[in-house]
């Protein structure tokens, strides 16, 4: 673990990540991929230690309230988080000038926040979002060996349900041959269903490679699946996209079964609410202080 003092740190479309690196050890992680510039070891992660500065400093200038995001590229709730508490300070900020916020993460230690995040909640709006991927337990312990296992992801989501703060569920990647099952994917939704999330992301059944994650997730392979980085090169060779020979079926049970339960999964629609502010008295907040 290392420390910088950042430019910025909202995106054009108000994302934010506090950290760069992961100590999750997801065999199939895309942020290892070569084209995101990253200049130190993966697992040396950089922390963001002037990020709450950053983050005030920008909301304050903000004449317009909106949904704040973390999560996209570095879980907001790594290991290192336990002890320097970036994202309950950055969220204390959210809170105290009226955004909302959206979470994304694999583990449980969201739970530590829950008070902020109903308070977040209550004046505005915010979403956690979870992926669950694996649903076998024995096997989550390998392709995401250093996290929260799904079911005590999918027990965290029951605990937002109960406390009012609504979820989202991403499942992806579905990695072809290991996981890109029926009943694996019966398994998830049936979490997913019990835990009363709003939407659930699929964008298909497959997972994305490239140049840096790919060497990282067959190392993986030839530890854990003998044989399998073999299967991998002749299906899909350096393709980007390797989506399951399963797809067309497994998403078709995806789409029935959230659409007999009442739950979004068009992704543009669950993208739109995730961004969306909550009105009042059919007026958006605005700030002009």
């Amino acid at each position: 673990m290392h420390f910088v003092n950042a430019k910025g740190i909202l995106s054009a479309k108000n994302g934010m990540n506090f950290y760069r690196g992961c100590t999750h050890g997801c065999i199939y992680c895309d942020a290892r991929s070569v084209c995101y510039n990253m200049t130190h070891a993966f697992e040396d992660v950089e922390v963001k230690q002037n990020a709450p500065e950053l983050l005030e400093d920008a909301l304050r200038r903000r004449r317009k309230k909106c949904m704040i995001g973390t999560g996209a590229m570095c879980d907001p709730y790594l290991h290192c988080e336990k002890r320097l508490g970036l994202t309950r300070r950055c969220l204390e900020i959210i809170e105290r000038y009226g955004f909302g916020v959206t979470i994304l993460t694999k583990s449980d230690r969201v739970l530590r926040d829950i008070d902020l995040l109903e308070r977040i909640n209550r004046q505005a709006k915010c979403v956690v979002q979870m992926t669950l991927t694996t649903f076998d337990e024995t096997l989550c312990r390998v392709v995401e060996p250093n996290v929260s296992t799904t079911r005590r992801r999918y027990e965290v989501l029951k605990i937002m349900r109960e406390r009012g703060i609504p979820t989202v569920v991403w499942l992806t990647p579905i990695l072809p041959y290991i996981n890109d099952t029926e009943e694996n994917l019966r398994g998830i939704l049936g979490y997913c269903f019990d835990a009363g999330v709003r939407g659930i992301v699929c964008f298909d059944m497959g997972v994305t490679l490239r140049d840096g994650d790919r060497e990282y997730f067959y190392a993986a392979l030839d530890r854990h699946f003998p044989g399998m980085k073999l299967r991998y090169c002749q299906r899909y060779g350096n393709a980007y996209e390797c989506q399951s020979d399963n797809n067309a079926y497994l998403m078709r049970i995806f789409h029935e079964a959230c659409e007999a339960h009442g739950v979004m999964h068009d992704i543009g629609q669950i993208f739109d609410w995730l961004h969306e502010f909550p009105e009042v008295d059919g007026q958006l907040r605005f700030d002009f202080t």
